[in-house]
Parts: structure tokens; C-alpha cells; sequence
């Protein structure tokens, strides 16, 4: 592998790509600026292992933009459960709209055009024109970052605004002109698969020999954490309402906020007693354990308290309130709410 002074850090990297890189990922087949957009989405914060079968089956249901721009929000957040950071699709289904509405649902081809979309920013951008038309554009995911922070022996955390400015500065640096898909591709690849969090594999890096962390045993110093932040500590109760037909009570959540617009349970503060039409016929019969959930901002204890009423008629004045069969519970569900229910089939199950 080339590796001496007259060969650039891209051909190097190029190089080790076509022998080593990854090239058989279901949205590199035939990939176009939809399909690479819905795969870059979902692997925001997820890994490709965990993405694989949500890509197939959006991909299934919704195969273009015009499809996912007319299917209900329901929808498309149903087949999202479980991925997690849920604005991540809300803004993919606004983003759908404004592609078939502005664009006559042909995805645009600026870079500028595609950073205007709702919940897509200059490196999500450049991946998409990058891997789907071949255009050379800078990218600066999690991966690249991690590559180019220990190459380059950058200090300072990655999401600060001075060291951001300096890896773009890097990135667009390296970035060639022509075949960029592929270095865009082999970027991401040597972060995920060779340049990984601990244990890297500097024995087969391409450019270990240039590494500046690798040079100086400092490959675990970098990229630097983000400093430390106590997270607040939150507890609810969750209220799990069930009638005599195995039905649950769930109400949509507002469309802004924690969980915006998804099914989820009533809930309130930890020791509040709340009232419902059916205090005359309301007994709690089952007890789930409780547990804490961490979103990035803070620790949610759940508490769930479980009701079995008499009837199925509605149990509070919310608009957007209704019963479900427990058995159905693959709705669009907060991971929580879903564990929640899943325990909550289990014990009526035991009984």
C-alpha cells in the first residue's frame, strides 16, 4: 500500500477503499440521492447493523419521496420505533413535502438547496450529493472526525466551534475532485471498521504511517470528550389504563416536545392522584417495576401505574385519545412506552 511522501492522504485512503472498503451496504446498490438521503438519516447516532432492517422496510414502504411525502406522519414513525431521536423522521417527512412541492419530487442538486431541507446540515449535505452524484463535497460525520482528529492530532472537543471550523478546513483540504463517492464512502469506513473508539487498528490503517496520534501513543486521547455535564434527574408516573377487552388508553403527544406527536400514556407528577370519569370502578390490580430511561438532555424514571377500569369509554377529556388492543402495541411508540407495554402484556399473559 502507498504510503511515501509523494502520494496524498486521498490516494492513500482511496487505495486501501477499493481494496478493503465496504461495498455491499443495501443503499450503495444502485444508490440515488433518496435512497443515500433515508440511509444517512438513520445513521445519525445508530449503527449499520442496528439500521439494515429499518432502511429495508422504509425502504419498502415508502420506495421514493412522493411516497413518503403523502403517507401520514403515523406512518412513518411507526416503522421509525425503535431507532430513537424521532425529529429525525419528522423532519424527513417535512422534508419530503417540501422536495414534492418546491422540486416536482425531484431531490435538489445543490449543496445549498439540500442544507435548506428540514433536518439536513452541511455534512449529511455533502455525503448525499457526495455518494449519490458523484460530486466532491466535504463530509464531517462522527467517523471522519474521529479519523481526522487522531491523523491530524487535533485538540480540543470536535463540537467546539473552533475546532469544527478547523477539521472543515481539513476535510474540504482532502477532499478530491474526482472520485469523490468513493472517498466520501472509504471515510466513513475507516472510522467505522479500522479507526474505531478504542482498540484501533492502526496495523491496518493506510495512513498509520503519517498518524500523528499513532506517532505519539496517543491514540486513546482523541477525539477529546465533551466536558462533563450532570444530567437533571426527571421522575413521572405513567398511567397504563386497561378495560376488560385488553385495551389500552393512549393519547397523542403534542406536536412539539419530548416524543412530539407519537402515541405514549397519561402521565403526570410522582404522587399525583389524577382524576378520570372512572373513579367509581378504577382499581390498580398489577405492579410493573419502574425504571430510568436517559435522553441526552436528561434521566426520565418511569413510574408506571397500572388502572383496570370497567368499560371502554374514554378515560379523559383529550382529544386525541383512544383505546388500543394491547396486542397491537407496534404502533409509533417512544422505546419506553413500548417497554412499558411489553411488560405490562407479559404479567396479564402470567396470570
Amino acid at each position: 500500500m502507498p504510503n511515501d511522501e509523494n502520494t496524498t492522504f486521498h490516494q492513500q485512503i482511496l487505495h486501501w477503499f477499493y481494496q478493503h472498503g465496504r461495498k455491499d451496504l443495501p443503499w450503495q446498490q444502485s444508490p440515488t440521492a433518496y435512497s443515500v438521503w433515508v440511509s444517512e438519516i438513520m445513521l445519525q447516532q445508530t449503527q449499520v447493523t442496528t439500521v439494515i432492517p429499518y432502511y429495508h422496510r422504509f425502504m419498502q414502504r415508502f420506495p421514493d419521496v412522493l411516497a413518503l411525502a403523502n403517507a401520514p406522519v403515523d406512518q412513518v414513525t411507526e416503522l421509525w420505533s425503535g431507532l430513537g431521536y424521532y425529529q429525525r423522521c419528522r423532519n424527513m417527512h417535512q422534508a419530503a413535502k417540501v422536495v414534492v412541492e418546491q422540486y416536482q419530487g425531484a431531490f435538489p442538486t445543490t449543496l445549498s438547496e439540500v442544507m435548506d431541507l428540514p433536518g439536513i446540515g452541511r455534512s449529511t449535505a455533502g455525503a448525499i450529493l457526495s455518494l449519490a452524484l458523484k460530486q466532491s463535497h466535504p463530509i464531517l460525520d462522527g467517523n471522519v472526525k474521529r479519523v481526522l482528529t487522531r491523523h491530524y492530532a487535533i485538540e480540543g472537543w470536535p463540537g467546539s466551534t473552533k475546532v469544527q471550523n478547523t477539521l472543515w478546513e481539513i476535510a474540504e483540504r482532502n477532499t478530491p475532485k474526482q472520485d469523490a463517492d468513493a472517498y466520501t464512502q472509504a471515510m466513513m469506513d475507516m472510522g467505522a471498521t479500522l479507526c474505531t473508539r478504542s482498540k484501533p487498528a492502526c496495523e491496518r490503517c493506510p495512513v498509520a504511517a503519517s498518524c500523528l496520534a499513532k506517532a505519539n501513543n496517543r491514540q486513546a486521547d482523541f477525539p477529546y470528550r465533551k466536558p462533563k455535564k450532570v444530567l437533571p434527574e426527571k421522575t413521572r408516573q405513567f398511567w397504563l389504563f386497561i378495560n376488560q377487552q385488553n385495551q389500552i388508553w393512549l393519547e397523542r403527544r403534542p406536536p412539539v416536545g419530548l416524543w412530539a406527536n407519537l402515541w405514549s400514556l397519561p402521565e403526570s407528577e410522582l404522587g399525583e392522584t389524577m382524576t378520570f370519569p372512572l373513579n367509581s370502578g378504577e382499581k390498580e390490580t398489577i405492579r410493573l417495576q419502574g425504571f430510568r430511561h436517559t435522553f441526552s438532555h436528561y434521566h426520565l424514571h418511569l413510574v408506571p401505574r397500572v388502572i383496570h377500569v370497567p368499560s371502554d369509554q374514554r378515560i379523559s377529556e383529550a382529544e386525541k385519545g383512544e383505546w388500543f388492543s394491547l396486542e397491537c402495541i407496534d404502533k409509533g411508540l417512544p422505546a419506553p412506552i413500548k417497554i412499558l407495554l411489553e411488560s405490562l402484556k407479559a404479567q396479564i399473559q402470567e396470570k
